[in-house]
């Protein structure tokens, strides 16, 4: 029996398994769900053991880190490290579920849950295709490691140290990450950048209170006018970001990378009525795909000033706030564009108020060098699983781990997921496709047979 057989075999029962695994409340984010989390990482820890590989929880400051290890594939073979995570989202709002978040089920062809997609499906037909090779031929062609998380959902805070603190025990020739989704259905993927992120809090504040529009007005400058000039000079006439410098370090795209984004199966009619707006903006010169995924953005998230209750409240604010975020690509760090958006807002706002500018966080971006024994290995298991040759994709959000482990390892990264577009990962909901699911294993379980080749 091959590693593709013994996956149809024990379908069943691995999918009983995944089940157990979605009714795990391991939710990081809140207190209550601590000894879920905890649990979480056990049931990983043994999943990894009796798929044959040595496996230990590791404490950190927040929740625990799964190590688990197979280090007999021979002198002068590669390591690999699987990455995931076994931590889901809240599962609230509960009334828009139909059916509950813990309890899995199947419908139409989907596995409806909390953390069906992001991240355990994904992380689990990793482990049950180690399993499928470990059981039938009793080896595998490299060193493999398993890292799984309990705090991605919170910001991965403890997961650069660990680590940073564990160089030699992780050391690895590559890194695979499932925790991404396909372009479309039947369409394998290979995901090959993520933007970085830099998000800032500007707070104006002009009176010491709140002041009579009618007695004060067009005497004390505005806090929420001087914050909507502000923002206005973010961009110009064309949707090109306005703040000076801020492109300086971007690095172009090659023109055949282009070139495949605009031979993907994809329509602006589509995206407008997918995400529900009336028309389509953004940079001029670049189609949609290329502003998400290749062009950075600076975006408001969030505003606040003054009354906005119910009726007519005729009051000048003391105070006005903005949460933006700017999203980035290679090769900008977040750190200069902290500068330079300081810089800006320090030269364009107006006086007669008081601005403050707050970097709360920021990530770096990443591109793959598509280049490689790791990237040909899964070009061909993809095919072999999804019967067609995988499409090259970028992502418009941030996943700092994937800097992290290319930065402390220096290791090549892999981003290789089974989700697909609209599947709720972070609302109610969440659903992962079946079929994904079980072609997802079977990928996996050729993928490691691929790059043993390359030995």
């Amino acid at each position: 029996m091959n590693p593709t057989e013994y996956l149809s075999a024990n379908d069943a029962r691995i999918h009983e398994e995944l089940f157990d695994f979605l009714r795990i409340p391991s939710v990081s984010a809140r207190s209550e769900h601590a000894k879920d989390v905890a649990r979480g990482a056990e049931w990983v820890a043994t999943s990894l053991r009796n798929a044959g590989l040595d496996a230990k929880v590791h404490s950190t400051a927040g929740h625990p880190v799964v190590v688990g290890e197979w280090r007999r594939a021979g002198a002068g073979a590669p390591t690999i490290l699987v990455y995931g995570h076994y931590d889901v989202q809240p599962a609230e709002p509960l009334d828009l579920w139909q059916s509950p978040p813990f309890e899995p089920t199947i419908r139409d062809g989907r596995i409806y849950a909390r953390g069906s997609v992001d991240d355990k499906g994904q992380l689990f037909l990793h482990v049950k295709a180690l399993e499928a090779h470990l059981k039938t031929r009793g080896t595998l062609p490299v060193n493999v490691i398993v890292l799984a998380e309990g705090e991605e959902e919170v910001g991965s805070e403890h997961l650069a140290e660990f680590i940073e603190s564990h160089k030699d025990l992780l050391r690895c020739d590559g890194v695979i990450i499932s925790d991404s989704a396909m372009f479309a259905p039947g369409l394998p993927s290979i995901l090959s950048s993520l933007r970085g992120l830099a998000y800032f809090q500007i707070d104006v504040r002009g009176p010491s209170g709140d002041l009579h529009s009618g007695s004060y007005g067009g005497a004390v400058v505005n806090p929420a006018m001087a914050l909507a000039r502000i923002l206005a000079t973010f961009h110009d006439a064309d949707g090109r970001i306005a703040i000076p410098g801020f492109y300086d370090a971007v690095r172009d795209w090659p023109e055949n990378v282009r070139a495949q984004m605009r031979a993907l199966p994809f329509t602006d009619e589509g995206f407008r009525h997918e995400v529900g707006a009336p028309a389509l903006g953004g940079e001029k010169g670049y189609t949609t795909l290329e502003r998400i995924w290749t062009r950075p953005t600076c975006e408001v998230n969030g505003l606040l000033s003054g009354y906005t209750g119910e009726g007519a409240k005729t009051v000048l604010p003391a105070v006005a706030m903005a949460k933006v975020s700017c999203r980035l690509v290679p090769d900008q760090d977040p750190k200069e564009i902290e500068r330079l958006m300081k810089a800006h807002i320090e030269r364009v706002a107006p006086k007669g108020v008081t601005v403050t500018v707050t970097h709360l966080h920021g990530g770096r971006p990443w591109r793959a060098d598509l280049d490689g024994p790791l990237f040909d290995a899964a070009k061909r298991a993809l095919k072999a699983a999804f019967g067609r040759e995988p499409v090259i994709t970028g992502e418009g959000g941030s996943i700092p781990v994937v800097g992290d482990f290319q930065r402390i390892l220096g290791a090549p990264v892999l981003l290789v997921g089974f989700g697909l577009p609209g599947e709720n990962a972070h609302a109610p909901n969440e659903w992962m496709s079946d079929e994904n699911f079980v072609k997802g294993m079977r990928a996996i379980a050729e993928l490691w047979d691929e790059i043993g080749k390359g030995r």
